[in-house]
């Protein structure tokens, strides 16, 4: 495949921030009380119905469902999975209560690939954390923060889904301190800094926002469009690049696994661009590796290989 990467394309590659926000101040509040006063198991069966009011209103996320598990399953996807992968999605919108409240007694997280951040940090130097919408990014944030496992900022788009976002920032501040917003005019000086400090700086890298550069990937048997940015700022920035994925696994498990991906990225400049379209490639193929290893953890609700 010729290497390519592309300008901004705005609504044509970012049409996921076009999408209506679904839950209102008024719906989270109720979950969170039903989160808080009834308890995790409880409010785990009410999901069941919750999870079947979106599969049934919820056209286009449906439609894309059942797209995307054709595609990782090898074979037609039936309503009931559906309806799982949308449970999963719900299971842990539900846990970032938790999480962010701290109450990590509820939940058996296990983590895989520890020691590889644990050499980062002696070595006093910040890196990149690249993560996904695969699984709870929520997970990582909380265990990084709140146990200080490990310093931990977060590059994040706060304006889609700003009910949400202003719901869960409220119930722990401390973490929603830790976000650094795209886009800003000293969002680079605040990366540096912070990868100076020894800070981690997380970031998702397969969904593309207005005014990204763009390469095309491989992924699960498609072209599919990701973002250039962490190849760019982490080529901008010479720091270490760690994969994670932190995976729901069902009940109250979550399995966080890191992987180290490049030591520094370094692009040519006369090949700039195909450069950039193979670090994407590589991160894709991993990406691809954890779809098909927990399948239902996708949260790429849209059209993503349109």
């Amino acid at each position: 495949m010729t290497a390519k990467v592309l300008g901004a394309k705005g609504a044509e590659t970012d049409h996921w921030a076009q999408l209506p926000e679904r839950g209102t101040p008024a719906s989270l509040q109720v979950i969170a009380w039903i989160a808080l006063h009834i308890g995790r198991r409880a409010a785990s069966l009410l999901l069941y119905p919750i999870t079947l009011y979106f599969v049934i209103t919820a056209r286009a996320a449906r439609r894309t469902s059942y797209q995307y598990l054709k595609r990782v399953r090898g074979e037609s996807a039936r309503w009931w999975h559906v309806l799982r992968h949308f449970h999963c999605f719900a299971a842990t919108i539900l846990d970032r209560v938790y999480l962010l409240r701290g109450e990590f007694e509820r939940f058996d997280v296990t983590v895989y690939g520890k020691e590889i951040l644990d050499c980062q940090i002696e070595t006093g130097k910040g890196s990149l954390l690249l993560g996904s919408h695969l699984g709870s990014f929520e997970v990582l944030r909380a265990l990084g923060v709140m146990q200080k496992k490990f310093p931990l900022n977060v590059l994040m788009d706060v304006v889609h889904n700003q009910n949400i976002t202003r719901f869960f920032d409220a119930l722990n501040p401390r973490i929603a301190s830790t976000v650094i917003a795209p886009d800003q005019p000293d969002t680079l000086i605040r990366v540096k800094e912070s990868l100076d400090a020894g800070c981690f700086i997380g970031m998702l890298g397969d969904r593309v926002s207005s005014g990204d550069k763009t390469t095309q990937c491989q992924f699960l048997g498609t072209p599919a469009t990701f973002p250039g940015g962490p190849v760019l700022l982490a080529a901008m920035t010479r720091c270490p690049v760690i994969l994670f994925f932190g995976l729901y696994r069902g009940g109250n498990r979550y399995e966080i696994y890191f992987e180290p991906f490049a030591d520094e990225i370094v692009l040519d400049r006369g090949r700039r661009a195909e450069d950039i379209q193979l670090w994407m490639q590589r991160y894709a193929e991993r990406l691809e590796h954890y779809a098909q290893f927990a399948p239902y953890n996708w949260f790429n609700f849209y059209s993503f290989w349109d």
